[in-house]
Formats: structure tokens, C-alpha cells, sequence
């Protein structure tokens, strides 16, 4: 089943939680942390994560554009995050990181930027529950989608595959109505939407509109 993931990265920061009233019926919100030293962008924290788990019943996937992932993010699982996401070229012990995440409960993700090849971690598949291909160069929103990805995220798929994970593989960066289907046939399963929801007339229907396009898409290439 295809998941559509809003990113409030996108919405309006002064009313987040009626941000995430209106994209009810999303899979999870999607919450990005930036410290302004692994990306040059500086968002929000362990309070405003709280704060916003407080406020809706989506659940929330934390992605962490941060330095030292090992000692922060622990922290936004006991701050309500259900879905952790370190990138690979911060985390010194990602394993490790991966079976902290997972004993206190969540979901663990690894990320990786455009430039990171997904083979050298291939043994570490087993240890995620998620991976997420950026298709943009992380730090900010509204960035056009890049297609040199696509052949990544295929081969990322059949890495999951050869070893018969059930691990989700994500795609953030430029998805929308033109590009979430190619996700799709690529073999991608989440997809994080910003500006293509929150820009929209009606966030809950771009949801729903994304999630059939890319549910049709996965089905048409099987």
C-alpha cells in the first residue's frame, strides 16, 4: 500500500497543529529537524515535536538533517515520534543507532543524500524498518524533483528484495502529481509531499490524489 507522508516543512508554522488537522487521513506527517550545521537551514526541535504529537493523532515521522544523530535522536522517540530518520553521513554507529531506536519503540530509518551510493550499506538493511532515497539535496523545500535518483531508488528496491526485507523504502524531494508515479514504478512505497499538498486547495484531497497515483502505479509495473 502506497503511504503519503505531508511534510510540514511546507505548512504554516504559526497554526501547525490545524496544519496537521488538514491533511487528516495522511500515513504520517512528516516532521523535518534541521540544525543548521548538517544542512544550512535551521527548523525545529525535541519541544515543537512534543508539542505537535500532542496535537494530532497522525502519527509522525521525524527525518534528522542533524549532526550527532547518536546522541540526539533518542530524544524525539520519547518525544512522540513513531518513524526516526538519521542520515547515514552523520550517524558514527548506525547500527547501534538503528537497535537504540527500535528498543524504545519506533520505527528506524536511514537516509541518504543524493550522493550516497546505497551499496556500501547493504548489510545494514536488516536493522531498518525504513530507507529513504532523497531526491532533492536535503536542507530545503519546493526543490525540483531529481531524476538521476530514479535508477538509485530501483536498485535500492532490489537490495530489499534479494534479502526478502519488509522494510519501506521512501522517496522526499520534488514528489507531486508529475513525479510520484516514476517513484512508484521505481519501487518506491512512501513518499513524503510538500509544497504539491500544502499548496493545494484541499490538503486531504492531494493526499488521496497522490496516494491513488502512486497505488496505480505500483500496481501497473507488478
Amino acid at each position: 500500500m502506497a503511504q503519503i507522508n505531508p511534510s510540514i516543512l511546507s505548512a504554516d508554522f504559526a497554526n501547525l497543529a490545524a496544519e496537521a488537522e488538514a491533511v487528516r487521513g495522511a500515513d504520517w506527517l512528516h516532521v523535518d529537524v534541521m540544525d543548521n550545521h548538517f544542512v544550512p537551514n535551521l527548523t525545529l526541535g525535541v519541544p515543537v515535536v512534543e508539542s505537535l504529537h500532542k496535537a494530532t493523532r497522525t502519527p509522525l515521522d521525524c527525518h534528522l538533517m542533524i549532526e550527532e544523530p547518536d546522541r540526539w535522536a533518542p530524544a524525539y522517540v520519547e518525544a512522540g515520534a513513531g518513524s526516526v530518520t538519521f542520515h547515514a553521513e552523520a550517524a558514527a554507529a548506525p547500527v547501534r543507532l538503528a537497535r537504540e531506536l527500535r528498543a524504545k519503540g519506533a520505527r528506524a530509518s536511514m537516509a541518504l543524500k543524493p550522493a550516497t551510493p546505497i551499496e556500501p550499506y547493504e548489510d545494514l538493511l536488516p536493522e531498518l524498518d525504513m530507507l529513504l532515497v532523497m531526491t532533492v539535496e536535503p536542507g530545503f523545500g519546493g526543490q525540483a524533483f531529481l531524476d538521476i535518483m530514479l535508477p538509485k531508488i530501483r536498485r535500492t528496491r532490489q537490495l530489499i528484495e534479494k534479502h526478502g526485507l519488509e522494510m519501506w523504502l521512501q522517496v522526499d524531494g520534488g514528489v507531486s502529481a508529475e513525479t510520484v508515479e516514476r517513484c512508484a514504478e521505481a519501487g518506491a512505497d512512501v513518499f513524503v509531499a510538500g509544497s504539491a499538498v500544502y499548496s493545494a486547495e484541499d490538503p486531504a484531497e492531494a493526499v488521496r490524489a497522490l496516494r491513488a497515483q502512486a497505488e496505480n502505479a505500483r500496481h501497473a509495473c507488478r
